[in-house]
């Protein structure tokens, strides 16, 4: 195992240390483990609050300030954080107008967050609303799910979901907003190399040379099917193809196009990868109106690539345009 690392067991502590130390805009407590937006709670504004395990990163610290996260909570590596973590930033968020929860839909996670919502509406009486994400197409239920699992859609659901609370809408209008974006989306991932968590010391599971994994999940999990290594235009159909079935995309829809990198491979790669989307696009019909390229929701190092198509309309196009300054996402300021 090589990694830029000290000790396996303090890599989410040390890490938070180095977003704090270059983000000062945030608050970040180590000790409780949650990030939260310099000026929190804003008066009036619904809190956003979302986490999940670490090595996802960007997601989901980097993804809190202006436009998105109120605050995020991060558990050990691929860990759900555990309630009173998540009550703590739901507690430092609340300005009186309600928290909306942005869980991504595994067992751990949505166990956790429904614990702390119930936490703290018997502490505080903050009303807390949760929307789980569920975009996974690749398989129906998986090795922590009941259900598909939650992915690239996350990091869509924040933004929009973070602008509609920025423009100052009631909690019941934010939820709405989420809950028609994780309605509008659909993902799929593959892999060419597995991660390693640090406290392990081992790849999660083992690819041939030549073989690559077609719906594999950001944890690792197993995915539809293990393949000969295919090029880039291949592995886009096999991806786009389920995508484009289950919702179903049809001739005349606008998009966003988010391809988004797995940790471990380059820029180059997933620009080639979007050529190859934007094409495949095309000959359906389907606009590609917006788009975001690069490694947001990773796992670990993995090698691999994920696809995540939201339909558009004009509110979710004004409100993924509207001004967001966070760490990772940043635009119209």
């Amino acid at each position: 195992m090589k990694k830029l690392i000290n000790d396996p067991a303090e890599v989410v502590a040390a890490a938070l240390g180095g977003l704090a130390a270059a983000h000062p805009e945030l608050r970040v407590d180590v000790k409780q483990r949650i990030v939260v937006r310099g000026d929190a709670p804003v008066p009036g504004k619904v809190g956003l609050v979302s986490g999940g395990g670490s090595g996802h990163e960007p997601l989901h610290g980097g993804f809190v300030g202006l436009g998105m996260l109120d605050a995020a909570c991060p558990g050990e590596i691929f860990t759900s954080p555990v309630p009173d973590q998540i009550q703590a930033a739901t507690a430092a968020v609340d300005a009186g107008a309600g928290v909306l929860h942005i869980v991504k839909n595994y067992t751990g996670d949505v166990m956790n967050f429904e614990m702390a919502a119930e936490l703290a509406a018997a502490e505080t009486g903050t009303e807390v609303r949760s929307v789980v994400v569920n975009d996974d197409v690749a398989v129906q239920d998986s090795l922590y799910t009941a259900g598909r699992r939650g992915v690239g859609a996350t990091v869509v659901l924040e933004k929009m979901a973070g602008a509609a609370a920025e423009q100052g809408r009631p909690l019941a209008e934010v939820a709405r907003v989420a809950e028609a974006v994780n309605a509008r989306s659909r993902s799929m991932g593959m892999a060419l190399t597995s991660c390693t968590v640090p406290a392990v010391g081992h790849p999660t599971f083992e690819l041939g040379e030549y073989e690559m994994e077609i719906g594999v999940g950001i944890h690792g999990e197993p995915g539809r099917v293990r393949l000969p290594l295919a090029p880039a235009r291949d592995v886009a159909q096999l991806l786009l193809e389920p995508i484009l079935a289950d919702l179903p995309f049809a001739q005349g829809d606008r998009v966003l196009c988010f391809l988004n990198g797995m940790g471990g491979t380059p820029l180059i790669e997933l620009y080639v990868m979007f050529d190859e989307v934007s094409q495949i696009l095309r000959g359906h019909g389907i606009h590609v109106e917006r788009s975001l390229v690069g490694p947001y929701i990773t796992s670990l190092e993995m090698a691999g690539c994920s696809i995540t198509l939201t339909r558009l309309d004009e509110e979710l196009t004004a409100l993924w345009d509207a001004p967001v300054r966070t760490p990772a996402l940043r635009w119209g300021i």
